[in-house]
């Protein structure tokens, strides 16, 4: 006499228990619910890919680049605020601003790569990747704004120099920057809201060394045809506008500044300009490229970012100190009323 169970296998086989269609959608659903009830409570950074070997030396090197983008920055700034020559004019003015700009910047994104190439932890609680996504595009899309508006100063500097006073003044200046400064919370609120929004409940593991867009995507449990969509026309077109009106800008300078009959003259204006279109290339260039492929998991990705993240708010003060005569000249000033003041104690 068999057994009951064996008469049992006999008439429904052990293959329709395990593959049977309804089972299996059962068991697909469970698990699908089970994965979207949790929810992620914060992001691991993978950081900047490194043999072990370097990471000293690679927390030597982020380390200064940091200490000097304060530094040198800093020095831009007070140099603006301190020489009068300086402070009243719109051109430096928004030098300033952007010397503000690359210190804070830089401060969002470097402290923590530099934690990178330590024993300490990766992770990041989830308000923390929130915060960080939001300033940095809400300073750079600040900075990419505040470029444009250099252009403008340029062109009515140059194509415009008897009417520049009154098109361009301290009023105009200030609500210009003012502008960009709400543009950019707006742009980065958007971003961060849109991003956030969806849920996250899978992998929590972020392949990049800090929290930006397309990094963070890969890891929603949701449709991310949107944010791509909305990633791509808000950060790619709205910085190749800017980019391509920094570009007019400067076609119509050149064109003026070839009119000008003396070689001094035209020396003079091309080094005015020159230190901003070489600031703007290095920035927008990287930007463009990263964010009109979102999609893209190319290895460059990251090399790229950390360019225009951590070594262009570097560059910045080098590039206006040494190619800007009035700013050396500022500087030479500040320096020699310093030593003046030591000797007369």
């Amino acid at each position: 006499m068999k057994p009951f169970s064996h008469h049992l296998l006999w008439i429904f086989p052990l293959s329709d228990f395990t593959t049977h269609p309804d089972i299996l959608q059962k068991d697909m659903r469970e698990t699908k619910n089970t994965s979207l009830d949790t929810v992620v409570t914060g992001f691991i950074l993978l950081g900047l890919p490194h043999p072990p070997s370097l990471r000293t030396l690679l927390f030597l090197v982020f380390f200064i680049i940091y200490i000097l983008t304060q530094l040198g920055n800093l020095l831009i700034l007070l140099t603006v605020w301190a020489d009068p020559k300086l402070h009243t004019r719109p051109m430096y003015i928004l030098l300033g601003v952007l010397s503000f700009l690359d210190m804070w910047l830089s401060s969002v994104i470097v402290p923590r790569l530099i934690l990178d190439f330590t024993p300490a932890s990766k992770a990041m609680p989830f308000g923390g990747c929130v915060a960080q996504l939001y300033f940095f595009h809400f300073l750079g899309s600040t900075q990419c704004f505040l470029y444009t508006l250099m252009a403008y100063d340029r062109y009515l500097a140059i194509c415009q120099p008897l009417r520049y006073p009154v098109l361009m003044n301290g009023r105009l200046c200030t609500i210009l920057v003012a502008g960009a400064w709400v543009a950019g919370s707006i742009h980065g609120s958007v971003q961060a809201t849109l991003t956030f929004r969806l849920p996250y409940c899978g992998p929590n593991q972020v392949d990049y060394f800090f929290c930006d867009i397309p990094a963070v995507l890969r890891l929603a449990c949701a449709d991310t045809t949107v944010n791509e969509l909305v990633t791509f026309v808000d950060i790619g077109m709205v910085a190749a506008s800017c980019f391509m009106l920094i570009l007019l800008s400067y076609a119509c300078i050149v064109r003026a500044i070839l009119k000008i009959c003396t070689a001094d003259g035209r020396r003079r204006a091309f080094s005015t300009c020159g230190s901003h279109l070489t600031v703007v290339t290095v920035y927008y260039v990287p930007c463009i490229f990263t964010y009109l492929r979102a999609g893209s998991k190319s290895p460059l990705d990251e090399a790229v970012a950390v360019f225009y993240t951590v070594v262009t708010p570097l560059l910045n003060p080098l590039i206006y100190t040494l190619r800007n005569q009035e700013v050396k000249s500022a500087l030479k000033r500040i320096t020699a009323g310093g030593k003046a003041t030591r000797e007369n104690k």
